[in-house]
C-alpha cells in the first residue's frame, strides 16, 4: 500500500531526498544536513555506453580545465624557445598517460566525495531513484533489488546528457564528450558534430595536441552567447588550424574497410573497430559530400535526464522538446513538495558555480529561515577554449532586443597580452566588450573576454556588475600594469563608431 500525500513530519523516512548527482543536488544536500535534516542523496553512478567512468559535475568540469590545460602546455613548449628554454631531446604526448591521469583524478574525487558527505551527515546511496507516488521514491540499486522510500521534500538534480543525431550509424560509431577519455588511443582525425561550448572546447583540445580536427556546425556557433564575440573565437580556431563545415546536417557514418584511408595505424579507428568512418554530409543547397575520418564526436546540446524519473506519475510539468522542468522563483516544481536545481531547470543557463549557489540558497529556505533568491540573471560562465571565452551578463544581440538598439552601447577593443609579444603570436586575437544601458548610468549590463585566463579575469568584473557597476566606475578603476585585465578600465572605442569606420573603408 502507498504512503499517502502527507504524513506528519517525524513519519518520513528522510526530511529530504535529492535524485540525481548534479552538482547544485549535492549542495541542497549538504547544507539541509548541516541544518540537522535526515538527508538521502541517489546517484546512480554507472559508466557511459563506451566505458567512461562516471563523475560528478564537478568532476566533468575538472575534466574540462585539466583536457583545456593539456591542449595549452603545447603552446607554451612552443612558445618557451623564444624565452631561451632548449630541449634536449623531441618532446612527444602520450594520450594514455594524459588519460589514466585524469581518470585516476576523477576516481580520487568520487571517493573524497563519499568521504566528505559521510562527514555531514547525508545518506548517500549508488542507486537510481524513480518517483512512484507523492512524496514517494522506489530506488533501484546496482543489482537492481527495489525498495520504497518516502521524505517530505523532494529535490530532482539528475542534470543533463548529450543530445542525439537519430541518424544511421551514430550508435554504432559516433562518440560523445564523456567517451572521449574511453579511448584507448589518439583519435586521429577527428570530426565534432556541433557548435555548442561542449562542441568547441573538445575541437580545441585535440588541435591543441595536434590533431586534425573539423567542425561541423549543426546548427549554430555557440547558441546564446554573443555572436560577434563567438565568430572571434571561431576565426581564432581557423588560424589555429580547424577546419569548419557550414550550412550542412550528417546523414548517416558508416564503417569503411579501408584501415589507411584517413590515416595510419597510430590514428586508427576506436573501440577496437577495423577501417574508418566515412560520414555523409549534406549541404543546404542539397548536395551531397562523403569525408572520412578516424572519429565522430557528437556535441549539437544537452537534454535533460528527467524521462524516467516518474516526474509524470505526479504531475510535474516539463517542456515537451528538452525535458527540462518548469520552475518558478523559488525553483519548486508544479508540484509543491517537489523543486528542481541546475541544468534540469528550463529556460535557465546552466553552470556548475550557479547551481550550487541556487542549492544551498534552497536549502536555506527549506531548513533555516532564509528568504533570499537566487539571481539568474546575472551568471559569470566560461568556454574553455584554448583562448579562452568567459561572459556574464547579456550578449550584445540580448541587450538590444531587451533595451532597443538606441539605448545600448558596446564599448570594445583587441588587445595583446604581454606574454604573448616575445613570442610573436597574433597581435589581433584577444578581445573585450562591454555591453551597456544608455539611460540607466551606461549601467554595464554584459561583459566578454576572450583571451588567456578570461574566467579569472572576469570573477572580479561579474562581483561588480552584482553591485551596479557603471562604465564610469569602470573608468575610474586603476588598472594593474602590467597585466590584461587592465584594457577593461580604458575602453573607448564603441561598436557604432567600429562599424561607421568599416562603412568608410577605414577599417
Amino acid at each position: 500500500m502507498d504512503p499517502p500525500d502527507t504524513l506528519s513530519p517525524g513519519l518520513y523516512d528522510y526530511d529530504l531526498l535529492v535524485i540525481g548527482g548534479g552538482s547544485g543536488g549535492l549542495a541542497v544536500a549538504k547544507e539541509a544536513a548541516g541544518f540537522m535534516k535526515k538527508v538521502l542523496f541517489l546517484d546512480l553512478l554507472a559508466p557511459s555506453p563506451r566505458g567512461a567512468e562516471r563523475g560528478s559535475c564537478s568532476d566533468i568540469d575538472s575534466i574540462r580545465k585539466f583536457l583545456q590545460q593539456a591542449s595549452l602546455l603545447r603552446q607554451a613548449i612552443q612558445d618557451s624557445q623564444k624565452y631561451g628554454w632548449r630541449f634536449k631531446q623531441e618532446v612527444l604526448h602520450d594520450w594514455s598517460e594524459l588519460v589514466q591521469a585524469v581518470q585516476g583524478q576523477v576516481r580520487s574525487a568520487s571517493l573524497e566525495l563519499k568521504r566528505e558527505l559521510r562527514s555531514c551527515g547525508v545518506s548517500h546511496l549508488n542507486a537510481h531513484g524513480r518517483i512512484v507516488a507523492p512524496r514517494t521514491v522506489e530506488v533501484t540499486d546496482v543489482d537492481g533489488r527495489k525498495r520504497r522510500l518516502t521524505a517530505e521534500t523532494l529535490v530532482v538534480a539528475t542534470g543533463t546528457t548529450p543530445q542525439c543525431l537519430c541518424i544511421p550509424g551514430e550508435t554504432e560509431y559516433c562518440i560523445t564528450s564523456k567517451d572521449l577519455l574511453s579511448l584507448p588511443r589518439p583519435p586521429g582525425r577527428t570530426l565534432v558534430v556541433g557548435g555548442s561550448a561542449e562542441g568547441l572546447e573538445c575541437a580545441g583540445f585535440l588541435s591543441g595536441l595536434g590533431l586534425p580536427v573539423t567542425v561541423a556546425l549543426t546548427p549554430d556557433l555557440l547558441p546564446g552567447f554573443d555572436q560577434k564575440t563567438a565568430r572571434k573565437i571561431e576565426n581564432h580556431m581557423i588560424v589555429a588550424g580547424v577546419d569548419f563545415l557550414y550550412r550542412c546536417s550528417l546523414s548517416k557514418v558508416e564503417q569503411t574497410k579501408d584501415a589507411t584511408s584517413a590515416g595510419d595505424s597510430a590514428a586508427a579507428p576506436q573501440q577496437g573497430r577495423e577501417g574508418t568512418l566515412r560520414v555523409t554530409v549534406i549541404s543546404k543547397e542539397g548536395q551531397t559530400l562523403q569525408k572520412d575520418f578516424d572519429t565522430v564526436l557528437v556535441a549539437v546540446g544537452r537534454k535533460a535526464c528527467t524521462s524516467d524519473i516518474g516526474l509524470e506519475s505526479v504531475g510535474v510539468q516539463r517542456c515537451r522538446d528538452s525535458g527540462r522542468i518548469l520552475v518558478n522563483e523559488r525553483d519548486q516544481t508544479s508540484v509543491d513538495h517537489i523543486y528542481a536545481i541546475g541544468s534540469v531547470q528550463h529556460g535557465r543557463r546552466s553552470a556548475t558555480g550557479l547551481s550550487v549557489h541556487a542549492g544551498k540558497l534552497l536549502a536555506r529556505r527549506l531548513y533555516g529561515g532564509g528568504s533570499v533568491l537566487c539571481d539568474y540573471t546575472c551568471v559569470p560562465t566560461v568556454v574553455l577554449t584554448p583562448l579562452e571565452y568567459a561572459a556574464c551578463g547579456l550578449s550584445e544581440e540580448k541587450a538590444k532586443l531587451t533595451f532597443g538598439e538606441a539605448n545600448v552601447e558596446a564599448y570594445h577593443s583587441h588587445y595583446w597580452p604581454l606574454e604573448w609579444i616575445l613570442p610573436a603570436r597574433n597581435k589581433n586575437s584577444c578581445y573585450v566588450k562591454v555591453v551597456c544601458h544608455i539611460p540607466d548610468h551606461e549601467r554595464v549590463v554584459g561583459l566578454h573576454i576572450m583571451g588567456p585566463n578570461a574566467g579569472d579575469i572576469l570573477q572580479g568584473f561579474a562581483a561588480a556588475m552584482k553591485c551596479g557597476l557603471t562604465k564610469q566606475q569602470l573608468d575610474a578603476t586603476v588598472g594593474i600594469h602590467p597585466g590584461s585585465a587592465q584594457v577593461l578600465t580604458s575602453l573607448t572605442q564603441t561598436q557604432r563608431m567600429s562599424e561607421a569606420l568599416m562603412v568608410r573603408g577605414n577599417c
